[in-house]
């Protein structure tokens, strides 16, 4: 069933313009899947889909393999970044992350990807994400290479 609805959610995405959860649970629900948001949040996070502009500037959910179709995620991850993150400073071994509203979940798919090798993890809550790093050094390495994308 897991299968099934994250395949109808790749559907989804590929054929319609949805920006939100509810826009993706309300087309598995259409198409007789009995989804709650919660379950469609870990479907989004499990398929590593990301918010961006496809190629004909629409903002959007896409998925990692549309959002790579140029060989490289890095102009997606950026682009996301740069949209959704708003400030970014450090504490000690503890990045702070602050974005626009509903955008942090996507923004920490990003983050993670392009320097998820500068930290120990990451969390994303609905407008803030923590990052944990090894040192403090760390953190203002990466605080520092956050705001070139900013």
């Amino acid at each position: 069933m897991k299968r099934k609805r994250q395949q109808k959610i790749l559907e989804l995405i590929s054929e319609q313009i949805c920006v939100t959860q509810e826009d993706l649970q309300n087309g598995l629900l259409a198409a007789g899947f009995d989804v709650t948001q919660s379950t469609v949040s870990r479907d989004i996070r499990e398929l590593k889909l990301v918010k961006g502009r496809d190629e004909k500037g629409n903002y959007r959910y896409l998925s990692n393999h549309s959002a790579n179709q140029s060989g490289s995620n890095y102009p997606q991850y950026k682009s996301l970044i740069s949209g959704a993150v708003q400030r970014v400073d450090y504490s000690i071994n503890n990045v702070v992350v602050k974005c626009g509203n509903g955008m942090a979940s996507s923004a920490c798919v990003a983050i993670d990807e392009l320097f998820g090798d500068m930290m120990l993890g990451s969390l994303a809550g609905d407008d803030t994400i923590i990052i944990v790093t090894v040192s403090e050094e760390q953190s203002k390495l990466l605080c520092e290479q956050l705001n070139k994308l900013i």
